[in-house]
This record gives structure tokens, C-alpha cells and sequence, in this order.
């Protein structure tokens, strides 16, 4: 049984309001998806292809591979159909594995007992094939296999990634209430900045929207920082494969000539722990940190895009005194960024009112389980005429 050359079914899970994002980044690396949802995208690959995915995603969260499906109407049922599967084709004996599951039926009320059900199923499997088993645990750094079953019917994946895709490698300290990374990058895929002209990020917290704008603009993949995938650690792994891969990600990193990337705070610690994450993700070069109030950020030269993630109101900050901060902002994109496109990330739309400015693009996101929203300003000096917008990239 060869995964690694066999294709099959092809689920790449993101967050919420992700997906077209997330088809667009799949398709741009040459596949063809064959259905969007809510939560992710669907395509036919082999386990190759997955290895791929896994290494070029910003967006996603797991690359799950279809290993067998079936229909199931029990636990019973369940246990019957996985014992017969050849896992000892799939992992080693010697290996670790890891279960996960969402399962949507009447004779389920706990996942855990699913789980369990699907390890003893291997284990027996083993026991009775081979001999030796594999340890199972709740670590997900070794293989990982995710069921879905919902009503009648079951499927078994190998969960390609292990570890959240989300995260991307880089953020050694989070800080306080970091956007994750994989948010990041779609919200900045989905401003129009043209990845060359001044990038500015007031408020930058850990400097995560920062970091991934350089990652953007410079080509720099995920799979440049990230060591370990549960494909690794499935029979028939080529690591000289995955080299050749790493290899290509590190010569496909482009120079951008004079990019100006602007990160400024108010906090010393937010601005000591960004400069520490901007060097583990190799870019502290391109970003200038500055130790200031927002209001008294440099601005260069329009046009550009200023970028700013201020607390909500809901985790962090005194909604009162964040009324004041959101005048503020508004106060600062009217005067200061005038030829730029403003960009402000929030979950609280009342307090964004407080802006004073009408967004003319209000792009869906959740961050967590927060309802947020991504506002787009044009920020005119002038007639539109006067203030050309930067180039959507593509």
C-alpha cells in the first residue's frame, strides 16, 4: 500500500472564513480543488502531494489524507471495519500514533470513547498480524490518523500535518492575545497591499501581522521553519524527497528592493519579544522596530498600507478608555496616513464606529470564536486622482 504515490481523497481544514482564501493558495500551487466548505477545501492527491501542501500553506490548519471509508452504524461496527485495515502497512511496529476524531452519531456521546475504540482497533490489528504494537498517547509530533463519522457514514484519514498548521514555526514568545499566524496571513492576502510599497503596523503587539507581511512580500513559506509533520513518521517516507522540497522553498525566497516594513509599539516588552520572533522567522532585516505611541509612528511617503490590530475590548482593555483609543486611530489614519490604504483588524464593531471613518470594504473573519471584521479605508489626500492605490497582488 502505497500512500505516498496513491491518490485519494485530499481534506485541507482551515478556520472559519478561511476557505477561499485557502482555495486560492491551493490553487496557486498548481492543484485543482474539486469542492470549497465552510472549514476547508477538498481535492484528489497523493500523500507527495500532501507533503507539499503541508510545506506552502498559510492558511490551513490540517492536511488530512482519506485512508478508507465506510459505512457504520456502531462501535461495534466501527472496531470491526479498522481491525481488518492493513495499519501495518502504514506505521511501524515500533512507532507512536495518535487518534483523533469528530464523530456526529446517536450511540456517541464522547469522542474520548471513539478514540479508544480506533487505537484498540490498531493495537489488536497488530497483535494479531504482527506481534508487536505501536505505543499510542495523545502527542501529536508522530503519525496521527483523525476519524470522521457523521450518521451512517465513517472515514479514517491520516492527519498528514500532526501539529496545527496555523502556527507557523516562528513566534518564540506569543505575548499577549497574538492574532494567530495563519489568521495573519489571510488578512493581509486579503488587503490590497502590492507587497512592495511601505508596509506600517502600529500597535504590533508580538509583531505576528508584521512578520507574516515580510513572509508575504519575500516568498517565504511556512515550511521553512517547521521540522516535523506526521508524514514523516508513516512507512515509505522519502526524507530525500521532503529535502529536495526544503530545498526549493529556501530558493524561491525573493529580494524586494527598498521594502519598508514599519513595526511600532508602545510597550518595551511587546517590542523586545517582536524583535525575538522577527529573528527566528529571519527577518528582523526588513522590519524597523519603533518604541512609540501609535499616533507618533514615521510614515513614509504614499501610497502604503497602515495595518492595525488595537484590542477589542473583549479579552483585553476598558472598553471606555478603547472608545478613546479607536478616536484616536481615526484621528491618526485621517491626518497621518493620508494616501494610504487603512486597515483596521476588529472584533468590536461598535467600538470601530468610534473611527469616525466609513469603511469602504468590510471583510468577514473569527479570531478564535470572535465575531471580527476587517475594515478598509481609502485614505484620499486629496481627489482619488491625485492618490493612485497601490496594485492588488495576485
Amino acid at each position: 500500500m502505497d500512500i505516498f504515490n496513491t491518490p485519494a481523497r485530499i481534506v485541507i481544514t482551515c478556520n472559519k472564513r478561511l476557505s477561499a482564501i485557502l482555495e486560492k493558495e491551493v490553487a496557486d500551487l498548481g492543484f485543482n480543488v474539486e469542492k470549497t466548505f465552510v472549514t476547508g477545501v477538498e481535492l484528489q492527491g497523493t500523500v507527495k502531494d500532501c507533503i507539499l501542501l503541508n510545506m506552502n500553506l498559510r492558511c490551513a490548519s490540517q492536511v488530512l489524507y482519506s485512508l478508507t471509508s465506510f459505512k457504520c452504524d456502531g462501535p461495534e461496527i466501527l472496531y470491526e471495519k479498522l481491525i481488518a485495515y492493513e495499519w501495518e502497512k502504514i506505521i511501524s511496529p515500533d512507532g507512536y500514533f495518535t487518534v483523533t476524531s469528530h464523530a456526529e452519531h446517536f450511540t456517541i456521546n464522547n469522542e474520548m470513547f471513539v478514540n479508544v475504540k480506533v487505537k484498540d482497533a490498531i493495537a489488536d490489528r497488530f497483535r494479531r498480524e504482527v506481534g508487536p504494537r505501536p505505543n499510542s498517547g495523545s502527542d501529536l509530533d508522530k503519525a496521527v490518523f483523525h476519524l470522521y463519522w457523521k450518521e451512517e457514514r465513517a472515514e479514517i484519514f491520516l492527519d498528514t500535518s500532526g501539529e496545527t498548521l496555523a502556527k507557523h514555526g516562528y513566534r518564540k514568545i506569543p505575548g499577549k492575545a497574538p492574532m494567530l499566524e495563519a489568521l495573519a496571513s489571510a488578512t493581509l492576502m486579503a488587503t490590497k497591499w502590492d507587497r512592495q510599497s511601505p508596509f506600517i503596523n502600529p500597535m504590533c503587539g508580538s509583531a505576528t501581522v508584521a512578520i507574516e507581511a515580510v513572509m508575504l512580500a519575500t516568498n517565504r513559506k511556512p515550511g521553512l521553519y517547521r521540522k516535523n509533520y506526521s508524514f514523516m513518521h508513516v512507512l515509505g517516507f522519502d526524507e530525500k524527497f521532503y529535502q529536495i522540497e526544503s530545498e526549493k522553498l529556501r530558493k524561491q525566497i525573493i529580494d524586494v528592493p527598498g521594502l519598508k516594513v514599519i513595526a511600532s509599539d508602545i510597550n518595551q516588552d511587546a517590542i523586545d519579544i517582536s524583535k525575538i520572533n522577527a529573528a527566528a522567522a529571519g527577518v528582523e532585516s526588513f522590519i524597523e522596530f519603533q518604541l512609540c505611541d501609535f499616533e507618533a509612528t514615521e510614515i513614509p511617503s504614499s501610497p502604503g498600507v497602515v495595518f492595525i490590530n488595537p484590542e477589542y475590548g473583549e479579552r483585553m482593555g476598558d472598553v471606555v478608555e478603547l472608545e478613546e483609543t479607536y478616536a484616536r486611530i481615526g484621528d491618526f489614519l485621517k491626518k497621518k496616513c493620508q494616501g494610504y490604504l487603512g486597515y483596521i483588524f476588529t472584533g468590536n464593531m461598535d467600538l470601530a464606529k468610534k473611527v469616525g471613518l466609513k469603511a469602504n470594504r468590510r471583510i468577514e473573519f473569527y479570531s478564535a470564536k470572535l465575531d471580527c471584521r476587517l475594515l478598509e479605508y481609502e485614505l484620499y489626500g486629496g481627489s482619488r486622482r491625485q492618490n493612485p492605490r497601490p496594485a492588488v497582488a495576485t
